[in-house]
């Protein structure tokens, strides 16, 4: 198939996903484009089968907001005709539904078909597509997407519901590849590996997101500030945005900053996971939970809440640990109490790896999405 891929580039779950979609895509034999305002940061080196198609926005005096969801249409169309794609998969709602949708008629007029299937991420229906200036655009080209994808249980029902969806959503979860994200087998080369971040007696707590408010980075921050009055540790921080200030500034009011690393944002992020003994994700809301997953078959559990999708990743007490939002006082407990019964959190560690592979391998997820594809082919 030649497939047509649209998302965020930047560093975020929906972006990430979509990203190695692509990748897994054309590591099987499809042939993917990626359409954009600019080439998703996890391609380099990584694009075989993969050709990029930036999507150029002109900027003029009469406007004051460039309209990049019609020049993100006018440029789908011209690579679907251009190398005569199957369809089109658009990675969150707002606003690249509506640009395929646009595309999927311009195309339709001069008699070419282009299908298009919408995959939900996550904030695109629980924060901006509810937004009401953006609520029935939104509604309006969910339904009339050709197939509609969630990425949990969660957010399909949340999308039915508060959308009013009438037409069918598959689940299908993210994913990581199993073979790129593994734990380093050799315990002497993974302690020569943590010594660039920490000292051999202590713990390594991370966490990554792309520092939304949403994410709660303060609050990692105040569960490692407890953590480490405990244990002997080191937090890493990876990724960047809008709350990396505030947090850069309580670790040194706290007077910890000699102990936080700020490493801003990561493309072998697989390899800095299994350094760590515990992932640190106390998010407000998660649809699903990447950074966790991508953890786990690293054989890293997560201290994290019991919000969204993240019960369908986790098993409290199997597979990690999970409180509610801002119970910053319990989450110290338990990541202290993990980090001071080794055996309980090799065990943790081992189902995490396990479950993984079970459930969340690229190997089980991608064929799905293969699977799908050739049902709205079939449909149209």
């Amino acid at each position: 198939m030649r497939i047509g891929i649209t998302c965020y580039p930047t560093y975020g779950g929906s972006g990430v996903v979509a990203t190695e979609l692509g990748i897994e895509l054309a590591a099987r034999g499809h042939e993917v484009h990626f359409i954009s305002y600019s080439q998703p940061f996890r391609l380099s080196g990584r694009d075989n089968g993969i050709l990029y198609h930036e999507v150029p926005v002109s900027s003029y005096p009469l406007f004051e907001f460039p309209p990049y969801d019609l020049a993100l249409a006018s440029r789908m169309a011209e690579v679907a005709e251009f190398y005569k794609l199957d369809l089109l998969h658009v990675h969150y709602a707002i606003p690249h539904s509506v640009s395929a949708l646009l595309a999927r008629q311009m195309l339709a007029a001069r008699g070419i078909r282009l299908p298009f299937v919408t995959t939900l991420h996550g904030t695109d229906i629980t924060l901006v597509g509810l937004d009401r200036g953006y609520l029935p655009i939104t509604r309006y080209a969910i339904q009339k997407s050709d197939g509609v994808t969630s990425i949990s249980n969660y957010l399909k029902e949340k999308t039915l519901e508060d959308f009013e969806i009438t037409r069918p959503i598959e689940v299908i979860p993210n994913f990581v590849n199993c073979d790129e994200y593994v734990p380093i087998k050799d315990g002497v080369a993974r302690a020569k590996a943590r010594l660039r971040l920490a000292k051999p007696d202590e713990a390594i707590l991370m966490h990554l997101s792309n520092f939304r408010p949403v994410k709660r980075v303060v609050d990692v921050v105040k569960i490692f500030a407890g953590v480490v009055r405990e244990v002997p540790a080191q937090l890493v921080l990876v990724g960047d945005g809008p709350d990396r200030s505030a947090a850069e500034w309580l670790a040194h009011d706290l007077q910890i900053n000699d102990k936080v690393h700020f490493m801003g944002k990561q493309e072998r992020v697989n390899e800095l996971l299994p350094l760590a003994d515990l992932m640190v994700m106390p998010s407000e809301l998660e649809s699903f939970g990447l950074a966790a997953l991508e953890a786990m078959a690293c054989k890293v559990p997560s201290i994290a809440t019991r919000v969204g999708g993240v019960t369908e990743l986790i098993d409290d007490g199997v597979t990690g640990l999970l409180y509610p939002v801002g119970n910053v006082e319990d989450m110290v407990a338990g990541a202290v109490g993990l980090l001071k019964d080794r055996d309980r959190l090799e065990a943790m560690r081992d189902a995490g790896r396990k479950t993984a592979q079970k459930r969340f391998c690229s190997s089980l997820v991608v064929p799905q999405y293969v699977k799908y594809y050739e049902q709205v082919l079939g449909a149209n």
